[in-house]
């Protein structure tokens, strides 16, 4: 029996969402939820106008603008190559665990917090909105 599912930002870009909502929905088959999470973030980095290049430039681009710290891009790459291994199926990468998935989802939610969720709550706060 898995744990329920959190809920995912309503501040979240659509497409991020979708996929971070699928990828913990699918914790159960752990590959699958890698790859998905790891498209959540893309995602976000897209919606934040990081749209050139491969991933690994947008993650190095982002950090060198100071959306994300030096330490969220270190763990963004991180995310990005354990998705790499199971996108061209390495024979070298084991598999990923359920742990394997939650460390992922948990910083595909983390980085929505950090670029979605926290600036909506900053703008209600100073309008005066709850």
């Amino acid at each position: 029996m898995w744990p329920a599912s959190q809920a995912v930002a309503e501040e979240l870009p659509p497409r991020a969402k979708d996929y971070l909502s699928q990828a913990q929905s699918s914790i159960h088959a752990p590959v699958g939820a890698v790859v998905t999470a790891a498209s959540a973030v893309d995602a976000m980095l897209k919606s934040k106008g990081y749209k050139d290049g491969s991933l690994y430039s947008r993650i190095d681009q982002a950090a060198k603008d100071h959306i994300i710290t030096p330490e969220m891009a270190a763990w963004a790459h991180e995310i990005r190559l354990d998705a790499n291994d199971q996108r061209h199926a390495d024979e070298n990468a084991p598999l990923p665990t359920p742990e394997d998935a939650v460390k992922v989802i948990e910083f595909a939610r983390a980085l929505g917090q950090f670029l979605f969720v926290l600036p909506a709550r900053v703008e209600r706060g100073r309008k005066g909105e709850a």
